[in-house]
């Protein structure tokens, strides 16, 4: 019998545990992540290649819209799996940026890049080619 006792305490405690993750979701960003201080210096005439050196690579390289870039993201916030997406988009003629529209989530980004640097460091790739030198 100590047995069956045993399993009726611990039975309702696992089930307890087990449903913490119905009450709780992570909130989950996905994308590009972008620094407010980055998009805050695109102006008209910048290269793409400028460009890509203050914000990356696009997210959605389309090959019929060569000259438009997709700067996507997404954020889940909640535990019923919302997601809000939000999209910079960046036109170009010729190679030069003419105009761009949109949004992006620039605190959260902050957020993010912010907890990163202190999880990995400046510079993770860098410092892996430097160690590879040696």
């Amino acid at each position: 019998m100590p047995s069956f006792r045993r399993l009726l305490l611990i039975a309702p405690l696992s089930l307890a545990v087990a449903g913490c993750g119905v009450l709780y979701k992570q909130p989950i960003y996905q994308g590009n992540l972008m620094e407010k201080e980055a998009v805050d210096q695109l102006r008209p005439g910048l290269s793409k290649q400028q460009v890509a050196g203050l914000l990356g690579t696009p997210s959605v390289a389309d090959p019929f819209h060569a000259q438009r870039w997709d700067y996507a993201a997404s954020e889940r916030t909640n535990r019923h799996g919302d997601t809000q997406m939000k999209t910079l988009t960046l036109y170009f003629e010729n190679d030069a940026l003419v105009r761009w529209e949109g949004d992006y989530f620039p605190e959260q980004d902050l957020e993010l890049s912010q907890k990163s640097y202190r999880q990995f460091g400046p510079n993770l790739a860098k410092d892996k080619d430097k160690k590879g030198r040696r």
